[in-house]
Parts: C-alpha cells; structure tokens; sequence
C-alpha cells in the first residue's frame, strides 16, 4: 500500500494551504446552498488534481501564489462536474455516500454545481494569467464534449476500442492534463518543459480512467456506486470492449443484448463474467500500465527532485488504488 502522506510530502505545507482555500472558497450565506455545500465537503475525494498541480509546480521550480489558485479552481471545476454528471447520470451515491441529488433534488444539485463553477471561474482570473484562464475555457468544452460524446456512444451502442478511447481523452485525460501543465506554467516552465507535462498528465488521466472503469467489474468496491453500473447506463468500457472482439457465438449473443439495451440484472452479471472470462481484465490493465508507464518514461526530463519522485509515486497509485 503506497502511503499518500510520502507523495504529498515536497508540498505538505502547499498542499494544506489549498485544503484551507478551497473549503473557504466555498462558503455562502444561504443557508440551503452552504447546507449542500458541507455535504459536499463531508464527502471530498482524495484531491489527486489539486495534488498533481502542486508537484507538478514544484517539479519545475517553486509553487506561486498563482500555483495554489490553480489548485483551487481546477478542484471547483472539477467537483462542479461530478455534481452535474451525477444529475445526468441519475447516480445516488459516490463515494459510499448519498450524492447531493440524491439528498437535496436535481434543481438544487444544478445549481449548486453553477455556483461552484462560476466559483472556479473567479479564482481562475486571480491568476493573472491568461494563458492559464485559456486552458481553463478549453478544459470546460472538452469536459462537456466528453460527456455528450460518452451519452451519444452509449444511445447508439457503439462497440470501439479507438471511440472509447476519444471519450476518456475528453473527459479524463484533458484534465489531469490540465492540472500538470498549469501547474508548471504557475511555476514559469518554459513552453518545453510546459509541454511535457502536460502530455505526461494525458497518459496519467488514461491510466486513471481505465482503471475506475475495472473497479466497475467487481464487488466491493468503494467507489460509490454499484457493480455493472457502467454497463447499465450503456456505458461498454475496455474490458468488456475487448472481449467482444474475441468473436464467437456467445460475443454475438451479447452485442444483440448491448444493442437492444436489455440490462437486466441477470445479464449485466452474464456480460460482467463474459469480460473476466475473455481476459478483458487482463488486457485493460495491461493497457493502463502501459500508460502508466509511457508518465514515468516523460518524468526522465525534469531534474530529480523530491517532487519528481513524488510524481512518479503518484502515477503507481492512481493504478494500484482500491477505490
């Protein structure tokens, strides 16, 4: 088990501090809107984006003032998208907790991610930079594109390795990389090292996702949301995509299954074992590591630092976590 405390330690006191901005960042007189926000901070996640800003910062100098905004209002926007995705998504819990629509309703929920966007947008501007502020603008489409391009494969039931990959790039990958390559503008990287890191977060945010996408083959998992539930939002993610390909009568069976939406409970398990079965598993993990890998093969250009490390120790994390 890799100890968070030894990645967070080169930017302990940053890191902190950001905890400190982004809970006040967030508070509000209205009495309903700060109630769904102390839900929300009950029920905060590891902070890895906010995290990978800060070390990417120090990985390529010193962690600025614009460093910690950045981690602020990349976390905001980041929180304000899970809060409307859940809305589209009709999910209910996250994280093993009830979600803010399932506590509160979806108006409620819609607002409440607006104004935690347009908090975002805030501190974006203190940054000062409009460089930043532009990644920003584009991170928002991308993101958006992303969930549109994930509903419009899902109603069509679409079966394709590169189509599923396109839509974890958008909704995914863009912002991990986002995260490093602010990160190392905040620190005034040069526009080489500033490219590096961001392709380094696109390979991180690859790994990332499909390793959420695994967790959805298994029980037990604290991730917040029950087995099969990609599967039964029409969601065919690299596991089973992979198994398909393998062909036979039964893959022909269960595409016509995936085709006609029929999700029962007793064939999302038959289409859950199909993929163990395939070595879907195998094959998407192996694909992650890959990913993970082609992260830590770009970390060889920067300087060894204790951040540096910490990044590396970070990417064998986001693929060996549990939940």
């Amino acid at each position: 088990m890799i100890d968070r405390s030894k990645i967070e330690e080169p930017v302990a006191a940053e890191f902190a501090r950001f905890n400190t901005e982004f809970e006040t960042s967030l508070r509000s007189e209205t009495r309903l809107l700060q109630k769904a926000i102390d839900q929300i901070l009950s029920a905060t996640g590891k902070h890895i984006r906010p995290l990978l800003v800060l070390l990417s910062a120090k990985a390529c100098g010193e962690v600025t003032e614009s460093s910690i905004n950045a981690a602020v209002f990349l976390e905001l926007l980041h929180t304000a998208t899970l809060i409307h995705d859940d809305v589209i998504d009709e999910t209910k819990q996250r994280r093993g907790v009830p979600s803010l629509n399932a506590l509160f309703d979806n108006r409620v929920s819609v607002l409440v991610g607006d104004y935690i966007l347009s908090t975002a947008l805030i501190r974006s501007i203190q940054t000062g930079n409009l460089r930043i502020i532009g990644i920003v603008s584009d991170l928002g489409r991308d993101l958006s594109e992303g969930e549109i391009k994930q509903m419009e494969t899902a109603d069509e039931s679409i079966l394709d390795e590169q189509c599923y990959m396109q839509v974890i790039y958008k909704k995914t990958a863009t912002l991990l990389a986002a995260c490093a390559s602010i990160g190392a503008i905040s620190a005034g990287a040069d526009d080489e090292r500033v490219a590096l890191m961001r392709d380094f977060g696109v390979q991180l945010g690859y790994a990332f996702q499909i390793k959420d996408d695994i967790f959805d083959y298994f029980k037990g998992q604290q991730i917040g949301k029950p087995t099969g539930n990609d599967i039964r939002e029409g969601k065919v993610t690299l596991p089973l995509l992979f198994a398909l390909r393998q062909g036979g009568r039964e893959a022909d069976e269960l595409r016509r299954i995936i085709l006609a939406k029929d999700f029962t409970d007793e064939h999302i398990e038959r289409l859950i074992a199909f993929a163990k079965a395939q070595g879907g598993i195998e094959y998407a993990e192996k694909k992650m590591e890959e990913f993970q890998q082609k992260a830590v093969g770009l970390l060889a250009q920067l300087p060894n630092t204790p951040a540096k490390q910490s990044l590396k120790i970070l990417s064998e994390y986001i693929i060996s976590r549990k939940s």
